[in-house]
C-alpha cells in the first residue's frame, strides 16, 4: 500500500470517529433537556358559567358626620385632632362669637322691658275689672285696657321667642360631638375662617363597620337583601361572613353600578379600619341566567403572573418550551379573569408548574 492510499484510510477512520461523537454528545444533550424539563399542567381557554359574582368593595363606617357650623366667624379653639376618640357631647370646636353675645344682651334688654310692661299693663287690667265690676269704669274704658294688656303679653312672647333664636345661633358657636366616635378628618385650623355648612370635622362611629360594594346591572337581580356573603380582606388576612343590608334601586348617580351594603357581625369588627379594601364574594342563585359569552376568554386567577404594572401568563411554544404572553385582563368571575386580549379561544397555556418557569424554558406536560 502505497502512502496516499494511506492517508486516505487514516482520513476515513477519522471522519467516523467524529461522526460517532458528535452523535453521541447530542444525543446525550437531547436527554439532558428532557431530564432538565419543568413538568407543567396545561389547559385549554374557554368560556365558563359564573357561578358566584366577585366584586371589590371598601369598609366603611356604618354612621358618620360633617361637623359644620351655620356661623361666619373666625375659629378660636379646635380641640381635637385626626385620631382622636370623642365622646357625645363632648365640644370639638369654638367659634367668635363677640356679635351674637351683644345680640343676645339685647334681647334680654327687651325682654325685661316687656316684662316690666306686661307688669304694669296687668294692673291695670285688674284695677279696672274691678271698677267695672262696681260700675265705675265703662265697658269702652276696660276694653282699651284689656287691648293694652294682651298687648304686652304679646310683646313678652315675642321678647322671648327672639331671645331663643339668639341663643340658638349661640349654640352653633360652640361645636359638640353628635355621638361617640373617632376623628378622621380635620378641615381647618384654629384661626381659619369658619362658612356656613363648610365642614371642619369628620366623625365616625367607632365599632360600627360595614361594607360598601358595586354591583354592575347585569347582576344586581341576582342579588336578595338577607343573602349571606363571604368578604376576603387581604390587608389583615382575614375572612369575615356577612349579610347583604340594603341594596340601592337607582345607579343613576353611581354610573351604572348599583350600590349595595354589607353588614358585619359585631365579634368580627376587631382590626378594621375605614377604607380597608375588601373582595366579596356573592354566590349566584340562578347561575343559567348569567353566563359569559361564547367570544370571552377565561383562565383561572392563578395562572396570571404580574409584573410591574404588566399582566401575563405562561402559553405552551414550540418545542415544548414556555412562552411567555402579555396579556390585558376583563372581570372576575369567581377564581376565574377575562383576558381581553393576548390570548385566543382554544388555545393552550399553562395552569401550574413544578418550577420556576421563565421565558424559553424546556417544559414537558403532565
Amino acid at each position: 500500500m502505497n502512502l496516499k492510499n494511506m492517508t486516505l484510510l487514516f482520513i476515513g477512520f477519522g471522519m467516523i470517529a467524529i461522526t460517532a461523537c458528535s452523535s453521541k454528545d447530542k444525543k446525550q444533550t437531547t436527554n439532558d433537556k428532557t431530564d432538565t424539563a419543568i413538568l407543567v399542567t396545561v389547559a385549554t381557554a374557554s368560556a365558563a358559567e359564573q357561578k358566584e359574582l366577585n366584586i371589590s368593595g371598601q369598609i366603611e363606617a356604618a354612621q358618620s358626620a360633617n361637623i359644620s357650623t351655620r356661623l361666619m366667624g373666625y375659629i378660636t379653639k379646635l380641640n381635637v385632632k385626626v385620631g382622636d376618640h370623642v365622646n357625645k357631647g363632648q365640644l370639638l370646636v369654638s367659634i367668635s362669637n363677640d356679635d351674637i353675645l351683644a345680640k343676645r344682651a339685647q334681647a334680654d334688654a327687651m325682654l325685661n322691658e316687656a316684662e316690666a310692661s306686661l307688669k304694669n299693663a296687668a294692673k291695670d287690667y285688674e284695677r279696672y275689672t274691678n271698677l267695672y265690676k262696681q260700675q265705675s269704669a265703662s265697658a269702652k274704658e276696660l276694653d282699651n285696657i284689656t287691648l293694652q294688656y294682651n298687648a304686652s303679653r304679646s310683646r313678652v312672647e315675642a321678647a322671648k321667642q327672639s331671645r331663643n333664636e339668639v341663643d340658638a345661633m349661640l349654640g352653633y358657636s360652640n361645636l359638640t360631638a353628635p355621638f361617640s366616635g373617632i376623628v378622621t378628618q380635620k378641615l381647618a385650623d384654629a384661626g381659619s375662617m369658619a362658612n356656613p355648612g363648610m365642614p371642619i370635622l369628620t366623625i365616625e362611629k367607632s365599632g360600627t363597620y360595614q361594607v360598601s360594594a358595586s354591583v354592575p346591572e347585569n347582576s344586581i337581580n341576582q342579588i336578595h337583601q338577607g343573602a349571606e356573603v363571604m368578604i376576603t380582606i387581604k390587608a389583615i388576612n382575614k375572612t369575615i361572613k356577612g349579610t347583604v343590608s340594603q341594596i340601592n334601586q337607582s345607579s343613576q348617580f353611581t354610573g351604572g353600578q348599583y350600590i349595595i351594603k354589607i353588614s358585619l357581625p359585631d365579634h368580627e369588627k376587631n382590626g378594621l379600619y375605614a377604607g380597608m379594601y375588601a373582595n366579596v364574594l356573592i354566590p349566584v342563585k340562578n347561575s343559567d341566567t348569567i353566563k359569559t359569552s361564547s367570544d370571552e376568554v377565561m383562565v383561572p386567577v392563578s395562572s396570571i403572573l404580574y409584573k410591574d404594572q404588566l399582566t401575563g401568563l405562561f402559553t405552551v411554544g414550540s418545542n415544548n418550551t414556555a412562552l411567555l404572553r402579555w396579556v390585558r385582563l376583563g372581570k372576575n368571575a369567581g377564581d376565574k379573569v377575562e383576558v381581553l386580549s393576548g390570548l385566543e379561544k382554544n388555545e393552550q397555556f399553562i395552569v401550574s408548574a413544578e418550577g420556576k418557569l421563565y421565558n424559553g424554558a424546556i417544559i414537558k406536560i403532565k
